[in-house]
């Protein structure tokens, strides 16, 4: 039977919701930097407290009982609360001053990282960085959890409780093998995809997605090739290997192009591209701190890369 007085603490909390998102006690205590005995220990307490098993326990995993698949959202709201809480406390007197947990998708960070790393450090001393490279699911997954603060990911994120601030617009360029008869043309079509044996990334990645929608657009449907890639670095190797063709964003032009043989070739107008901005959860008090953060990546962005500021 529940105690009526009974108060759930936020370790028990946290617990229950690592369990539930590892479905194993080994990781969810790495997760939260516990050892299995205390995580445990504070899941067993929390069980206790409410008088409701929220887990099955077996040896190999963990399943939710019907009471904590029910019960595991009320959990997650209480933490994503006691985050912004904490934020909130953390930055009343400047809000880009501690540390921040910044997500980044893969077609991004290798690109944009050394500039904007190096930017902040010099514009805002005070303010550590921890980052994350992954794709936007994973990302929008860790924001919603408060295991994330912000997130640099390709917009519309299209997601429940989440804000966006758009940073800028980049093209999409036609990468190629050497020799190949597209090298250096500047108004391809974009129907052109059409005849081209294309590489694209595993699923999950936003840019996979957005290749398949430029060929949607165009009203082609595209020749997909045999191979797939995990990073774009790879798609990129690939390709002057002979194995197809990909569309890189224009971020990446110069670092792709100055490790490999890679031809390239520019659409005609209108350019296919992406919009690249920072995201953060609704909740969290900070989006004037967040707005100052993506001004300030977008001018370290612009200086270096051929991008524009989004309108």
């Amino acid at each position: 039977m529940t105690d009526k007085s009974y108060q759930p603490t936020i370790a028990g909390l946290r617990a229950f919701a690592a369990v539930a998102e590892k479905q194993h006690f080994g990781s969810a205590a790495t997760t939260l930097g516990l050892s299995q005995s205390t995580l445990s220990q504070a899941l067993s307490a929390l069980e206790t407290g409410l008088g409701v098993q929220l887990v099955e326990r077996s040896t190999r995993r963990v399943f939710l009982t019907a009471e904590g698949k029910q019960l595991l959202p009320h959990a997650q709201a209480v933490l994503e609360a006691v985050t912004a809480f904490a934020a909130a406390a953390a930055g009343a007197s400047d809000p880009l001053q501690g540390s921040i947990r910044l997500g980044l998708i893969p077609t991004v960070a290798p690109y944009v990282l050394p500039t904007v790393l190096a930017g902040m450090a010099e514009r805002l001393p005070a303010l550590s960085v921890r980052v994350v490279e992954d794709q936007t699911e994973r990302l929008l997954t860790a924001l919603r959890e408060g295991s994330l603060d912000a997130a640099l990911i390709a917009l519309p994120a299209a997601a429940t409780g989440i804000s966006e601030i758009p940073i800028y617009d980049e093209d999409f360029v036609l990468a190629l093998p050497p020799g190949h008869p597209l090298a250096g043309k500047r108004r391809v079509p974009a129907s052109a995809l059409a005849q081209l044996p294309l590489l694209l990334l595993d699923e999950g990645h936003c840019l996979r997605d957005q290749v398949l929608d430029i060929c949607r657009k165009a009203g082609v449907r595209a020749a997909l090739t045999n191979t797939r890639a995990a990073s774009l670095t790879t798609a990129v190797q690939c390709v002057t290997g002979g194995l197809g063709v990909t569309l890189i964003p224009q971020s990446a032009v110069p670092v792709e192009t100055a490790r490999s043989r890679l031809e390239l070739a520019y659409f005609a107008a209108p350019r296919p591209g992406r919009r690249i901005g920072l995201v953060f959860r609704s909740s969290s008090g900070r989006q004037r701190s967040y707005r100052q953060l993506a001004g300030l990546i977008g001018q370290l962005v612009g200086s270096d890369h051929q991008i524009r500021p989004a309108g």
